[in-house]
């Protein structure tokens, strides 16, 4: 785990670390691209064989809400699975940011799973990656299947700010400071710049007009892994190709965490999620048709 600190902290500062650049020197995963040029009739694709059907939780990242999986979760619907994407505390419009504590959001995803009745396919997409590190444990009976979208997998006792250097997270503590409920508000340019570089203002508008300001804790609470690292359970990894979010491999190099995971690569950025609902559908699907997405 210290060598993984290092070579996201490297990646950060632009410092070379052999190997880190090249997903061919990746372990433990099997890799399946899906490009925008592959026939849409592929076998994974078609509705689930009777009792085959799934039960999907989504969880959202930083500043969104469930309702940026709405087209995602219409598709796997169609495809006749069952699919919740929930909204996390403090991310409803008018909730009471300033009493959010971390384990709000524990609470509202071991709930979740709790009130099914099988096993589910839980889903974390960026900052989401941390929170189901934390929650999985809780409810390992009840999951069987972990997908992570271009998702932060964090060292165990470190937060989201312990791996982002100084002049951003200071900033986004000034911010919080300042905003009267201990939030980071929504940048659009950090938005447009960073998450969405290349979407059209269309997309962007659409998406920073629902984004709302994020409890600063999600970022700065440590994250206690050892129960994750010891889980038994299936795990897979979605990577949007294009995303700039972060310096190429860090997304990747924190994946190592995981252990052995099954990876299928996609093309689109950051927010694929709202912006290519059925290349991420697509490899969702692909991912739990067997253990391996070969």
């Amino acid at each position: 785990m210290k060598k993984l600190v290092f070579i996201v902290l490297a990646l950060f500062w632009g410092i070379s670390f052999a190997g880190v650049q090249s997903c061919s020197n990746f372990s433990g995963y099997e890799e399946v691209k899906i490009g925008s040029n592959e026939s849409d009739e592929i076998p994974a694709l078609k509705g689930p064989k009777k009792g085959k059907s799934k039960h999907f939780v989504l969880i959202h990242g930083a500043w969104h809400g469930g309702w940026c999986w709405d087209e995602v979760k219409e598709r796997l619907e169609k495809k006749g699975h069952s699919v919740e994407a929930i909204t996390l505390p403090g991310n409803n419009p008018g909730d009471d940011r300033a009493s959010i504590v971390f384990q709000d959001y524990i609470d509202a995803i071991v709930n979740a799973i709790k009130a099914q009745e099988g096993q589910v396919v839980l889903i974390a997409h960026s900052s989401a990656g941390l929170l189901v590190q934390a929650a999985a444990p809780e409810v390992s009976d009840k999951i069987e299947q972990l997908i992570f979208i271009n998702a932060w997998i964090l060292p165990n006792g470190l937060s989201q700010f312990n791996l982002l250097p100084p002049e951003v997270t200071g900033g986004m503590i000034a911010a919080a400071a300042a905003s009267g409920d201990n939030s980071v508000p929504v940048d659009p340019g950090f938005v447009r710049n960073v998450l969405m570089p290349g979407e059209s203002a269309e997309d962007q508008d659409e998406l920073i007009a629902q984004l709302v300001p994020q409890s600063l804790v999600l970022f700065t609470t440590p994250v206690q892994t050892e129960a994750f690292d010891s889980l038994n359970v299936k795990k897979a990894v979605i990577f949007c190709q294009d995303d700039a979010s972060l310096p190429p491999g860090v997304f990747l190099g924190m994946a190592q965490g995981l252990g052995e995971f099954d990876l299928i690569e996609i093309e689109g950025g950051h927010e694929a999620i709202f912006t290519d609902p059925k290349g991420v559908s697509k490899a969702i699907l692909k991912c739990i048709k067997k253990r391996k997405c070969d």
